[in-house]
């Protein structure tokens, strides 16, 4: 059995990305530190043919869902 004083967990490396609609490029950090989560905004993601959104784009979707 693993002695669970032993198990080293290692966070996963920041990503960058290039926004799905504008090509802005931007940092996404994937231990929950992310920008992201800081915005009161939140869309289901990703959508179809899509990954993460910069900032201003994912602003721009979510005004855009709250008008429909």
């Amino acid at each position: 059995m693993t002695n669970p004083k032993e198990i080293t967990l290692t966070q996963p490396a920041p990503r960058r990305l290039a926004c799905s609609r504008c090509g802005t490029e931007f940092g996404c950090d994937l231990s929950g530190q992310c920008w992201c989560a800081e915005e009161t905004a939140k869309l289901p993601m990703p959508v179809k043919g899509e990954d993460c959104l910069c900032r201003e784009c994912l602003r721009k979707a979510a005004a855009e869902a709250a008008q429909t």
